[in-house]
């Protein structure tokens, strides 16, 4: 939630040479495909109907997902163990090669993957945060804390005084030096705490990081902590309609403090929102009629009659006073806030002094929820999280645009609306399913992001036609429990280092690998293994490169089979090319490419899908400038 060279920043960094040989895989059969149409309603017959449930022991579906492991959560956040609601519930996650870092709801876990077939838990730390969203950057650990309960010194006794110097909400950062004992160095205290929080680094100084704070709980006291005043929208020295931004020395983290806000939220008009489900309706209905049916008994009961009440006059309605998540994409220089009614395009070039672009609304969406750029930012895919990621609303009978993604074109400083995208498949009503998190997955010129949707399982999906997102892959399971709603499913799903890894709420942590089908050829997942990050947090997009390398060609060559992009003679003949330039070596190997290209630069201009053939012939001269 990709690579760049500069490993100071923490972006990424390749495991090889600068070019890359192919594997045997180009052999792979590619055929040309035609998208499915977007879906009308859930599916009832798709594979991922009717599996068994359980806690260890449901049944599972996949297409183009293999799963490596499945390692339950430590004891220590897990109470008497089993799916217990949200009180030890794994939130998000966050990379450092070989370390995963797990959020939870009571605190956090550090897994080590080195081998991800068989993760081991590094250390664990028992420290209430209310969610418990983690980032990592160099040696230092964040994590979001936004219970009032919560503790400065991780207690587990809560706080129940309305002004205490023990609560703590606001960003905790730990040293992360030795991963097997991770140390606090410092409370962030904000005024709303933080829901989740962005990192983002110092456009000039590299020793310099800031932290944007999304936070959603009410305003603390001012006796509590200095300048957290509850005022009216209008007036900007109010804590809400803003972010916080923390600054955060890393030679000197017990220094960090907020030093700057974004009001990026101001003078946001209230917006409508689409009303209840058809099951929720009824469901509404049925409660409705037997708590009328047992206040008659109980009146008829006393021998008296009902009493009504009038409460205070209601607020004047008002736009967002927070976002929820905010994804910042620093070499682009943009951002996006998914803020409850709103999504918010946020020029971050002064990362101090964040500016609103564009808000868009839409009555489909719920709750503005995370969004997700493509790799040149011309693209951006919004989610919504209708029900609160606690409710079942991937059930037959829902709207299949409600609970679903959006995507929009952006161009300069202006989104428009694309299409939505929904998991497919009927969940039941005893599993919550609606979109979440998730990340981009590097196939080059394709712009293809995995995704969780708790319950709903992991789906990865193809954005590149804004007009038409549609599903390549997915695994999913049966539902925790068949008799009782639970919280439980993918929190988020995020590729990293040629893996894909799911945060499950209440089963623990899964490992993943793509495997090909007719909509992802192995070309293109030995193309996306190329790209390595030194370190990776879902919310800060880096930049996607790509080295030199024959997986990269031959991946634009079987895009341009499966789209019909180009004449099927053709492409049969720029294989054998590519082929044999790969057999050549020195510079017979460069003259090949170079002639190949050439070809290419012709091809451009008569072919189908010219502007992917230019990507070809471009990934075709960068292979042939790197052979020596």
């Amino acid at each position: 939630m990709m690579s760049s060279m500069r490993t100071s920043r923490g972006i990424a960094r390749l495991a090889a040479g600068v070019m890359v040989a192919a594997s045997s895989a180009h052999a792979q059969s590619v055929k040309p495909m035609t998208p499915p149409a977007a879906a009308k309603a859930a599916s009832t017959t798709d594979p991922r109907v009717g599996l068994k449930g359980g806690l260890y022991d449901a049944a599972s579906a996949a297409k183009g997902l293999k799963l490596l492991s499945t390692t339950p959560k430590s004891a220590k956040l897990d109470g008497d163990g089993g799916a217990r609601g949200l009180t030890f519930a794994n939130s998000d996650l966050a990379f450092k090669a070989p370390y995963v870092y797990q959020g939870n709801f009571s605190g956090f876990q550090i897994w080590n993957m080195a081998n991800p077939s068989k993760p081991t838990l590094t250390s664990v730390e028992v420290c209430a945060t209310g969610q418990g969203d983690p980032s990592v950057w160099g040696n230092l650990l964040f994590v979001s804390s936004e219970s009032t309960g919560d503790r400065t010194d991780c207690g587990t006794q809560g706080v129940t005084d309305r002004i205490s110097m023990d609560r703590m909400v606001g960003v905790r950062i730990y040293d992360i030096t030795d991963p097997a004992h991770p140390k606090k160095v410092k409370d962030v205290q904000t005024c709303r705490g933080s829901h989740t929080h962005t990192v983002v680094p110092d456009p000039k100084d590299k020793g310099v990081v800031y932290i944007y704070v999304s936070g959603s709980a009410g305003v603390r006291p001012e006796e509590e902590l200095a300048g957290c005043k509850d005022l009216p929208a209008e007036d900007v020295n109010g804590a809400r309609f803003r972010i916080e931004i923390i600054k955060v020395e890393i030679a000197h983290p017990e220094n960090a403090k907020v030093v700057s806000f974004g009001r990026i939220l101001d003078g946001l008009a209230p917006v409508t929102q689409h009303g209840q489900a058809p099951a929720d309706i009824a469901e509404a209905k049925a409660a409705a009629a037997a708590a009328a049916a047992a206040a008659a008994n109980q009146e008829a009961a006393a021998g008296r009659g009902g009493r009504g009440g009038r409460g205070g006059p209601d607020a004047a309605p008002t736009g967002p006073n927070q976002c929820h998540d905010i994804t910042l994409y620093p070499e682009m220089g943009v951002g996006a806030g998914a803020c409850g009614g709103y999504g918010v395009l946020i020029d971050i070039k002064d990362p101090l002094n964040p500016k609103r672009l564009q808000a868009v609304g839409d009555t489909n969406f719920a709750f503005w929820h995370s969004a997700t750029f493509n790799n040149d930012a011309s693209k951006l895919l919004f989610t919504d999280e209708w029900g609160g990621g606690t409710s079942p609303k991937c059930r037959s009978d829902d709207p299949i645009d409600w609970g679903a993604d959006a995507v929009f074109t952006v161009k300069g400083s202006k989104m428009t609306q694309g299409a939505f995208f929904k998991m497919a498949a009927s969940q039941t009503k005893t599993e919550n399913c609606v979109a979440h998190n998730g990340s981009l997955i590097p196939v080059p010129g394709r712009d293809i992001m995995a995704q969780g949707w708790y319950q709903g399982g992991l789906d990865l999906v193809d954005f590149t036609d804004a007009a038409h997102p549609f599903e390549i892959a997915y695994f999913d399971r049966g539902p925790v429990d068949v008799n009782k709603l639970t919280t439980a499913g993918y929190w988020g799903a995020y590729y990293y280092n040629g893996l894909l890894y799911g945060s499950e709420i209440a089963r623990g942590i899964d490992v993943l690998e793509l495997t090909p089908t007719d909509w992802l050829s192995q070309n293109e997942i030995d193309a996306a293994k190329l790209v390595k990050f030194v370190q990776f947090n879902p919310q800060m997009q880096p930049k996607i490169t790509w080295p030199a390398a024959f997986p990269v060609v031959r991946s634009y060559v079987d895009q341009l089979v499966r789209g019909s992009g180009i004449a099927a003679a053709r492409s049969t003949e720029i294989n054998a090319a590519i082929d044999a330039a790969e057999k050549a070596t020195g510079a017979a190997r460069k003259t090949a490419l170079d002639k190949l290209a050439g070809d290419l630069a012709k091809d451009a201009t008569t072919a189908k899908d010219g502007a992917r053939v230019k990507l070809l012939m471009g990934a075709v001269k960068n292979l042939a400038n790197a052979t020596k």
